[in-house]
């Protein structure tokens, strides 16, 4: 097996599941539950997609299929993006939510960038020098921070929906989510540009883990959870186990460097 980093390993186990889910139940997991009820061949594309993340998460974990599961992965998530969330962008530009949406692909998109970096041959780094090594890291990264501001927008674009999912026993509901969105903000940018990007990569894994762990997981637990917010939940999972990837992708570095000065894979 070929194990680079903690996220890497719940990062495929993570798709492993949503395939899992996928073939069982016959529908789109709630990540990827996007594409228009009349779009073409849609029952196919279910067990299609069901089948790309099962068999992609599995080829992660494995040394001799590592490259060629990141490599499809990227494609996928790429070919997801272009299909499905940059014309939701085109159709309504000044609505914020299809930002958001645009930025839960993103995340996936970045971390598997981050793999396919890592794990790519010898030709994918002669063929496509822009997507490997360390410039493929540092693209990835910019995707992740764009991400975490378009999360921190809709903090306040839906500041209504926000305030009401901090736990009850948390004082200052309106509080805490201005200030959870300032700190996607403050993380997104701070990975833009490079300044305490590793310390804001880490931080971000936190709050999307704290997230799922203190809002969904009482809920499922509890056994009151509602249909909408199991998906929520599966969200919020898959997001944790990418941006974990993509925080992995700064080990090596200073917590506190202005710049990165160490290169951006595990194998360096």
């Amino acid at each position: 097996m070929r194990i680079a980093s903690v996220g890497h390993a719940l990062f495929a186990a993570t798709l492993i599941a949503l395939g899992i889910y996928g073939l069982i139940s016959g529908k789109f997991a709630p990540i990827f539950d996007e594409v228009p009820k009349a779009f073409l061949t849609r029952e196919a594309l279910v067990y299609l997609c069901a089948a790309v993340t099962l068999l992609c998460g599995s080829g992660l974990l494995f040394q001799r299929t590592a490259g060629t599961a990141s490599r499809v992965l990227f494609a996928y998530f790429v070919l997801w993006m272009v299909l499905f969330k940059v014309p939701q962008i085109v159709q309504a530009p000044l609505v914020e939510g299809t930002y958001q949406n645009w930025g839960e692909i993103a995340v996936l998109l970045a971390a598997s960038w981050v793999l396919y970096a890592w794990f790519a041959g010898a030709w994918d780094r002669r063929q496509l020098s822009f997507a490997t090594g360390d410039e493929g890291v540092r693209l990835a990264r910019a995707v992740y921070g764009l991400a975490l501001i378009a999360f921190g927008l809709s903090h306040y674009a839906y500041l209504e929906l926000t305030a009401p999912l901090v736990p009850a026993w948390l004082p200052w509901h309106v509080g805490w989510a201005y200030f959870t969105g300032a700190t996607y903000l403050a993380g997104g940018v701070a990975i833009l540009i490079g300044v305490y990007a590793r310390l804001a990569a880490a931080l971000s894994v936190l709050q999307i883990g704290l997230f799922t762990v203190l809002v969904w997981t009482p809920l499922m637990a509890a056994g009151v959870i509602t249909p909408g917010q199991r998906e929520e939940f599966v969200y919020s999972w898959a997001l944790t186990a990418a941006a974990w990837v993509v925080a992995d992708s700064y080990r090596g570095a200073p917590w506190l460097a202005a710049t990165l000065r160490r290169r951006g894979t595990p194998f360096a």
